[in-house]
């Protein structure tokens, strides 16, 4: 009985390994500022990239009330769509198996945030899940393998047709947009920090 539980348990697709926090970044606790740039990013790990038509307005933000608003990932003053995204120097992130993607977030209006992705090959695509409106911030956590995807244009920032399986392995940027223009504090979205868990892949 022992030797058939030490079987059972170690079967291939019986468990798979959780992967680690490959990167979290939660920007520095600085004076806000339009654009957020490569000065605003906390984790010496990572690189920061804006895209779209208002790449440029994209904003991190602070008040100094409440005590504790944190300090974030603003577009309520874009004025076109938006996105941005973070890579890791060293390592790309594998996306496959039980890769999940948690933030701290707050929308607005009709705001409905979504996962970016730059594949290893070049190609963008966007997740049909999303985070939308809460009068609070609020912590999501989205489970990888749940997804579809659409082709993304980061130039225009929009959504394409529907991909079948993209190649998660190797995955070279992680953003977030809403596909939207900014409408101020009523009709905008806010990410104070993002974690993601995927097993590092290597740059070559």
């Amino acid at each position: 009985m022992v030797a058939m539980a030490g079987l059972l348990a170690t079967a291939p697709g019986r468990a798979q390994e959780r992967p680690g926090l490959l990167f979290r970044e939660d920007w520095k606790e600085t004076p806000a500022a339009t654009p957020a740039s490569q000065e605003h990013v906390a984790n010496p790990d990572l690189i920061v990239t804006r895209y779209g038509p208002s790449e440029a307005l994209i904003k991190k933000s602070h008040h100094d009330k409440p005590a504790d608003d944190p300090f974030y990932i603003w577009s309520g003053d874009a004025t076109g769509n938006w996105a941005i995204a973070l890579k890791h120097r060293n390592a790309f992130a594998d996306l496959t198996g039980q890769a999940k993607i948690r933030w701290r977030s707050k929308q607005t209006g009709f705001r409905q945030l979504r996962i970016i992705v730059k594949l290893a090959d070049g190609k963008w695509v966007i997740g049909d899940q999303a985070d939308g409106p809460s009068e609070d911030w609020r912590v999501r956590e989205f489970n990888l393998p749940d997804f579809r995807w659409r082709t993304f244009d980061p130039k225009k920032v929009v959504e394409g047709r529907w991909v079948e399986k993209p190649d998660l392995g190797k995955v070279d940027e992680i953003g977030w947009t809403d596909l939207m223009p900014g409408g101020g504090t009523p009709a905008s979205s806010r990410v104070d920090w993002i974690e993601v868990y995927a097993k590092p892949v290597p740059r070559g």
